[in-house]
């Protein structure tokens, strides 16, 4: 294995260990009531500093909200692309391997997102509709840090002009920090709901480029061996 592929491995599974770490701390470390309906939320301290500093400004969270769309119509397409490949190729194994690798990273993606739909850590700093909504980790910045930068990945590899490449991935990474930084600033999160969103994000992108430069070392591994018999 390469010394590159290893240190994502290692790299992203220590991320990932430090997400869920840090995802527990979050049950007791400075647990006060400074959220609506009295609810409980971790680092109280610097959660309350950071939603008074930024206020909520709804405008920009249905905004950010809306955008959302944005990427999950992208993983869709690339969802399609899959889908397009089997059925014409007639063999899921047949399928390019970044687009399989990349079809898993989604459902581990919202496998993570329903646990913590079910398993609550925080709730919101503000009621939604009347409603006290479970936070962490953010799903946005989950959905924008997740499938953009794997969108580009892939826009890297399908598109051959070199400038419209580089346009379109500039925009997404405009746009991947927009999302980001706009869910901070709206308030409709706690900052350590945020954070939590780009730990695990972080985690997954690098076990993704893991996985997809595993399966290539093995594929010219395989094909050096074939040519050498």
């Amino acid at each position: 294995m390469e010394r590159k592929t290893r240190n994502q491995f290692i790299i992203g599974t220590t991320v990932l260990v430090l997400f869920i770490l840090y995802t527990v701390s979050l049950t007791f470390v400075d647990m006060q009531p400074i959220g609506p309906q009295g609810s409980y939320v971790a680092y109280a301290g610097i959660n309350r500093a950071v939603h008074e500093l930024f206020g909520v400004n709804m405008m920009l969270y249905n905004i950010t909200d809306w955008a959302g769309v944005v990427a999950i119509f992208i993983a869709l397409a690339f969802a399609i692309l899959g889908l397009v490949q089997w059925i014409r190729r007639k063999n899921i194994l047949k399928v390019d391997s970044s687009i399989l690798v990349l079809g898993a990273f989604y459902i581990l993606v919202f496998g993570a997102y329903v646990f913590f739909e079910f398993i609550v850590i925080n709730r919101r700093p503000i009621l939604i509709n009347g409603i006290l909504e479970a936070s962490y980790p953010s799903s946005t910045t989950m959905l924008a840090m997740c499938v953009l930068p794997t969108a580009m990945m892939q826009f890297h590899r399908l598109i051959k002009n070199y400038k419209i490449r580089n346009t379109v991935n500039v925009i997404c990474g405009m746009f991947t920090v927009f999302m980001v930084v706009g869910r901070l600033v709206c308030g409709v999160h706690w900052f350590t709901d945020i954070l939590g969103g780009l730990i695990f994000s972080v985690a997954m992108i690098l076990l993704y480029c893991f996985a997809n430069n595993y399966i290539d070392l093995k594929k010219n591994s395989f094909v050096k061996g074939d040519a050498g018999v």
